[in-house]
């Protein structure tokens, strides 16, 4: 098991990582099974609805960057537990919210955090993990998304089941405080990588304003503008199904609580494993055949689930593919924009191109929200899923494969498309 020749250090870096992002999704995801209730019990409209899921997006896209810029500057770990605490807290209030303009403020704010967890501790995990257990080991914490996702589930099915429904989902949100005691375990156990260390003088000579641009130089603008391309196939397609899919299982297939979490559950378990898999193919294939799979197949599944005209229980199958094609991409992303940016720009570069896309794809589930109206909500659905799979298979063909690439510690310009991931230092600069 490759996980027993990591040491201590590794290990403890991955765990709280792989908590944070887990409890990152449960906090987000809380708000697609309450999605029926509020359109129910405030009279708002799908279009609405979609706003609501959009503007936590939106918000994440600008709080990933700030992040990343301050984690380049003051270190990942410090801000790493800034972030969990924040979006933790915003949460929180979501519950305590009476009206749709206190529940948009609230999740805005939460998106900030949001948006900064996954910018600093992917970096900090493609930084202290060796090249050679990189790609598995950010894959492995990326995992944790399903396992909140899970739990979210999980919690939706039993407090909708014992709680009045006006008080369940304001419970869901409420439990989302949970992540802020991470921060403690966090402060004691997880270290500052070595490589942040090593040139913290550099970045401090550094203004804000120069870390800002930095990404976007001459040496990597090429790449800044393909990895955003990248992030905005692979999160508007995730998102334009994650965030409608419980809707749509209760109004649009006519399933119980208990059903739509039973349905929710199969292709959470596709997820994880496709998580799982999606680690060890990055290392094993590369990231690009990685990438490339993944959403082949993730718009093959997409569109047969959405449209084709099958019954529950093939449906119910049917989600564990889709699950798995879906986010089985989500593995090689932490590790791919870890290797083609420095370590003084590291996290501003990966916190800009992932949330950018975060931003972009953002808009999905509103646009799905306004469409609805027009095809239905199936149709808007595979719209814009296999639309975003698309714009990332445009990106896939013109990034470079970074697989076994050690990590650039100072400017060398990237390495160009067709250079061997191994070649010597010289060969790159």
């Amino acid at each position: 098991m490759w996980m027993k020749e990591l040491d201590q250090r590794e290990r403890r870096t991955m765990a709280g990582c792989f908590l944070g992002w887990t409890l990152d999704a449960l906090d987000v995801q809380v708000y697609s099974f309450v999605i029926p209730t509020l359109l129910v019990g405030w009279h708002i409209s799908a279009s609405q609805a979609g706003l609501l899921g959009t503007v936590t997006l939106l918000a994440s896209a600008l709080g990933g960057w700030l992040s990343g810029l301050l984690a380049d500057r003051f270190g990942r770990v410090r801000v790493l537990q800034g972030t969990i605490l924040w979006y933790a807290v915003f949460t929180f209030l979501c519950g305590f919210t009476q009206d749709y303009d206190q529940l948009f403020a609230c999740r805005a704010l939460q998106g900030f955090g949001f948006g900064g967890e996954w910018a600093t501790g992917a970096v900090l995990i493609g930084e202290v993990v060796r090249n050679r257990y990189r790609g598995r080991a950010v894959g492995i914490v990326q995992s944790g998304w399903a396992v909140g996702w899970g739990l979210a589930a999980l919690l939706y099915g039993i407090l909708f089941s014992v709680l009045p429904e006006q008080t369940a989902w304001r419970t869901l949100f409420w439990i989302g405080i949970a992540p802020a005691l991470l921060v403690v375990w966090v402060r004691r156990h997880v270290d500052e990588s070595t490589v942040f260390v090593q040139q913290r003088g550099a970045r401090k000579a550094d203004s804000l304003l120069h870390q800002a641009s930095a990404t976007f130089r001459k040496a990597y603008i090429g790449t800044t503008l393909k990895l955003s391309l990248l992030a905005v196939g692979s999160i508007g397609g995730s998102y334009t199904f994650l965030i409608w899919l419980p809707t749509w299982l209760k109004t649009v297939r006519h399933l119980s609580v208990i059903g739509t979490t039973s349905y929710t559950a199969v292709m959470i378990l596709g997820a994880f494993v496709g998580f799982v898999i999606g680690a060890h193919l990055a290392d094993r294939i590369g990231r690009k055949k990685t990438f490339l799979v993944s959403a082949i197949g993730s718009a093959v599944m997409l569109g047969v689930y959405m449209l084709a005209p099958i019954g529950n229980e093939v449906m119910l199958v049917l989600g564990f593919p889709l699950g798995l094609c879906a986010f089985m991409m989500f593995s090689p992303m932490g590790p791919y924009m870890t290797e083609l940016y420095p370590t003084r720009m590291r996290a501003a570069g990966q916190g800009f191109c992932y949330n950018f896309g975060r931003g972009i794809g953002a808009l999905f589930p509103a646009l799905v929200g306004k469409l609805t109206g027009l095809i239905g909500l199936g149709d808007a659905i595979a719209a814009f899923g296999i639309g975003a799979y698309a714009v990332m298979l445009v990106a896939i063909v013109f990034l470079p494969e970074t697989a076994g690439r050690t990590l650039i510690d100072d400017e060398e310009e990237p390495q160009p498309q067709g250079v061997p991931a191994t070649a010597p230092r010289a060969a790159l600069s």
